[in-house]
């Protein structure tokens, strides 16, 4: 028992020791390389320390090891624009002037919930108020919001604060959000007929208390239009 004690305290110095040693960084910080190497060096040293007879070299050498890897390559990677984007790959717009930019979102193996948790993470909630959105190679998502208008700017009175509600996602009507706003699907249908587009063209469609939607479709501009959402606004 004494040994396992005295194995995890030279352990848990010699990690400490290595981590100061890469770097600073966050978890959410962290360049792919840089996860894995720690996520690696985290499970090796589970090695000796869980088992009184694996001697403490065992796990120090592939940590040793990887440490020296992870600074060669983060010198490369400073040296190297093309290593760079080889080990962490590159930035990615997934909301342009255009709207939601769904050749980007493919790339990154992303469905329309995972943008739309990540955009209200970094507070933003309504698309219609993003110029610009990009994921960072960390997977940090940077956004832009628009210029306000002059009259926008020149009013006096507060803005009333809206909250979008989901009505198509990848194509599919969102039936308990439709229900809430106390929007018809024969709404949505004649948006679609007026822009010559189907539902599966679709890739997310939301609407505010005031009856103003955002419609994303999946190849062409986004747009803004108004629905009639009598008997909802109550979310």
């Amino acid at each position: 028992m004494f040994v396992v004690f005295l194995k995890s305290i030279i352990t848990f110095l010699v990690v400490f020791f290595v981590i100061r040693l890469m770097g600073k960084r966050q978890i959410g910080e962290m360049q792919p390389f840089e996860l894995v190497i720690t996520l690696i060096i985290a499970e090796v040293a589970c090695i000796p320390m869980n088992d009184p007879y694996i001697p403490l070299y065992y796990g120090f050498i592939p940590i040793l090891t990887l440490a020296t890897l992870h600074i060669v390559l983060s010198f490369i990677s400073r040296k190297s624009i093309k290593v760079r984007k080889m080990l962490s790959g590159n930035s990615l717009i997934v909301i342009d002037k255009n709207g939601i930019n769904y050749k980007n979102m493919q790339k990154m193996n992303m469905n329309i919930d995972d943008l739309v948790e990540a955009a209200r993470t970094a507070g933003y909630v309504d698309f219609s108020q993003i110029a610009y959105a990009i994921f960072e190679t960390n997977g940090q998502l940077c956004v832009v919001e628009k210029e306000q208008q002059p009259e926008q700017q020149q009013s006096e009175q507060p803005q009333q604060t809206l909250l979008p509600l989901a009505l198509v996602v990848d194509g599919k009507y969102h039936e308990q959000n439709l229900a809430l706003s106390g929007t018809d699907k024969s709404e949505i249908v004649r948006v679609l007929d007026e822009n010559k587009l189907k539902l599966g063209d679709i890739l997310y469609a939301d609407v505010r208390q005031d009856g103003n939607a955002y419609f994303a479709p999946k190849h062409k501009s986004a747009f803004c239009c108004a629905i009639d959402i009598s008997g909802g606004s109550n979310w």
